[in-house]
């Protein structure tokens, strides 16, 4: 007898019901285009187009088609750079909320074919496939479903644009890995210059399920991708982390959420974590940009993630069960940045290095119980092969079993992987994992979900010649197919930079016998200083009262951390609030200049269109102003975030001039700094800020405000 197993309306084999050694998948199942989505694990999405020139992350959809002429285009380097960094595919953004296609299009004028970039004959997309099919990538598409350029946005003609727009891209630029949509759906925009706002239903305006019919049809093999599926989630972040607990598998919470693929439709917290035996097979993509910002901004050169950052990043999402998906910046050049380059490199290196070696491999392996004990296709031996899909399982009735791995000699290690052979199903709920120590069992580590993947990174290294695993909670037998241990390469930390109120800097180290080293002109210290270098040694606090930088490194022995970078702006000891006078002990006003992320500001009025939430701050003397900051509440709450602001400098107080208005486009997803350039420095004591709109909320609320000043 056979049984046909379906899942999500999809047939993913015939598998053999013969007694005890017939083992059933449990629950929901991936799609054979999920499984391979699993398989890469890491991938990038790049980012270039009007707010590439014009500074911003969201272009409004007036720029004009002139800004895109890179002089150095150069789609083989930027695609290079993703794979040494040991990514496996590229998903271009062929049209961002600005509108612009980068490929030449039949649907719009507003297309890279109004560029003078190659005469208006250059085809981005296309040259990403060709570097593509020569460096072996795999290669996605990402079309944003809001438009605001087009006159069409809101009525449904726009919807039958946008498919004939998905047509083209799925027709002439060969096989995808996965068709991307976001959330970011309706607002203000340009709109073909009606320059308005228009809201969408999220939940039926594009129709989705007859739009990724069109998918279905064209690219079979591709995954798609939003906020909630059909076929990939949102882990509801943009800091590129899943929950410590991750299930694959989704389902909606309440009726009215629905199980439409609506994006933005599911709740944030539900695609950090999933749903335990969720009726669909959904796994999270955790998003995260190498830089701050999605686009390119020169004064982001020194703010790149580091390799041993996105390590961290590597073990918070593809760690627990989750894809990456990294964000990458060309430069108006058309190219990635030195900085850009040497980190993806890098951590290609450290990623490499350190899973090189299964420190477990011929350790000898005794299962408490293997399933009809059939050895041969069930033992513990799998556990050792580089099959994804063949595993160590156990018997119908033996849900908890326990597995000792003793190694030929002592191992030092502080890194272990699991893995599911997820053909059938997500099953184990909870695990602990012993050392032997001193001869006896000693507990290092516990967690939960396993799925795809599952990384413990210890917070120390062990020594051992034995690991033990015990299942602590699973519904049905086990089907485990991976087991590993591997050790880092070992680095120092970074030191942590940290200025008092009054502007005191401090450098330290978690290595009491470390040497730090330091730089001021945004160079890049080393180790050995001289008389003409830039390159300081720390001996003691020095104070820092104007806009600056310092970059520091640890030397720890002959090993060099990596750099330590925080720019600061002018001291805000002699600051103060003059509007509002805020009586909130919990959230004072004073809290919007102390320069401590962790506070909030929590504004007393009750914010309205017409009469918007504002802070007047006194610096305590004329500067030369060139720019203003924003920092949004950091504690996960979005309430109260500005949007769209306006920014006023004044002598005295009571006479303003407007210095700068606009929004804090993707700020809710992405609560990094803002940063407001003026279009000239302005002298000024005083500074009016005016949330012209929040997120939500009728407060307005800042972690932190600052300026920008030329240092005199």
């Amino acid at each position: 007898m056979r049984k046909k197993i379906i899942t999500a309306g999809v047939i993913l084999g015939m598998l053999p019901c013969h007694g005890q050694t017939a083992l059933l998948p449990y629950g929901a199942l991936p799609s054979e285009a999920q499984l391979k989505w699993h398989e890469m694990e890491m991938y990038c999405i790049i980012h270039y187009s009007t707010g590439t020139y014009t500074d911003r992350e969201w272009g409004y959809g007036d720029e004009s088609p002139a800004l895109i002429n890179p002089s150095e285009f150069d789609a083989e380097q930027i695609v290079s750079a993703a794979k040494e960094g040991g990514f496996k595919g590229v998903i271009i953004v062929a049209k961002h909320h600005d509108g612009l296609c980068l490929w030449p299009t039949e649907t719009t004028e507003y297309s890279i074919s109004k560029s003078p970039w190659k005469n208006g004959k250059g085809d981005i997309v296309q040259e990403y496939r060709k570097a593509c099919e020569k460096l072996g990538m795999k290669m996605g598409i990402y079309c944003s479903p809001w438009d605001r350029n087009s006159p069409l946005y809101g009525t449904p003609e726009y919807v039958d644009l946008y498919r004939k727009q998905l047509r083209e891209l799925y027709n002439n630029y060969g096989d995808l890995f996965i068709s991307w949509h976001d959330g970011a759906n309706g607002g203000d925009g340009y709109y073909g210059n009606s320059r308005e706002t228009r809201k969408i239903d999220r939940a039926t305006y594009y129709d989705w399920d007859s739009t990724w019919a069109i998918t279905r049809a064209m690219q079979p093999g591709a995954v798609i991708f939003g906020d909630a599926g059909p076929d990939v989630r949102w882990v509801g972040n943009e800091a590129g982390h899943a929950g410590e607990t991750c299930w694959a598998t989704y389902e909606p919470r309440s009726p009215e959420e629905g199980r439409k693929p609506a994006n933005g439709f599911t709740k944030y917290e539900m695609g950090t974590e999933g749903t335990r035996n969720g009726k669909y097979w959904m796994p999270a993509e955790c998003d995260v940009s190498l830089r701050p910002g999605w686009f390119y901004h020169a004064r982001e050169n020194s703010s790149v993630k580091t390799p041993a950052e996105l390590l961290d990043l590597y073990y918070k999402s593809v760690g627990r069960g989750a894809n990456l998906d990294l964000g990458l910046s060309p430069n108006p050049e058309g190219r990635l940045n030195p900085e850009d380059v040497n980190s993806l490199r890098q951590f290609g290196k450290l990623l490499k290095h350190t899973f090189a070696l299964n420190l477990a491999e011929g350790a000898v392996l005794q299962a408490s119980n293997i399933r009809g004990n059939n050895r041969s296709e069930y033992g513990p031996q799998h556990l050792l092969d580089p099959d994804r899909y063949t595993c160590w399982a156990t018997d119908d009735e033996v849900h908890l079993p326990e597995l000792i791995v003793m190694l030929p000699a002592e191992k030092t290690f502080n890194v272990i992987r699991l893995r599911e052979n997820i053909k059938l199903g997500q099953r184990i709920e909870a695990f602990t994992l012993e050392a032997l120590l001193n001869g006896k069992w000693e507990k290092i580590a516990a967690s939960t979900s396993i799925g795809p993947n599952r990384l413990i990174r210890l917070p120390h290294r062990v020594t051992t010649a034995g690991v033990k695993l015990k299942i602590t909670r699973s519904p049905v037998a086990v089907a485990l197919s991976d087991f590993g241990l591997y050790n880092e390469p070992e680095m120092p930390d970074k030191p942590l930079i940290r200025r008092s109120f009054k502007g005191k800097v401090t450098l330290s180290s978690t290595q009491p016998s470390s040497v730090i080293y330091y730089t001021l002109d945004g160079s890049i210290p080393t180790p050995t200083p001289t008389p003409t270098s830039a390159s300081l040694r720390y001996r003691k606090p020095f104070m820092m009262v104007h806009d600056g930088t310092v970059k520091a490194i640890s030397v720890h022995g002959s090993r060099q951390s990596e750099t330590a970078f925080l720019a600061f702006g002018p001291v805000k000891s002699g600051w103060k609030i003059i509007q509002p006078l805020s009586l909130d002990i919990a959230h004072p006003s004073a809290y919007a200049v102390d320069d401590h992320p962790e506070t909030i500001w929590i504004s007393p009025q009750i914010h309205s269109p017409s009469a918007p939430a504002q802070l007047v701050i006194d610096t305590g003397r004329k500067q030369n102003l060139r720019g203003f900051t924003y920092l949004p509440r950091q504690d996960g709450d979005a309430s109260g975030t500005v949007s769209h602001y306006r920014i006023e400098t004044g002598t005295d107080g009571v006479h303003w001039q407007r210095a700068a208005e606009g929004e804090f486009s993707n700020i809710k997803a992405n609560p990094w700094e803002q940063q407001v350039i003026f279009r000239q420095t302005v002298t000024a004591r005083y500074i009016r800020f005016t949330a012209a709109g929040l997120i939500s909320g009728n407060a307005c609320t800042a972690a932190e405000i600052g300026i920008l000043t030329d240092g005199k």
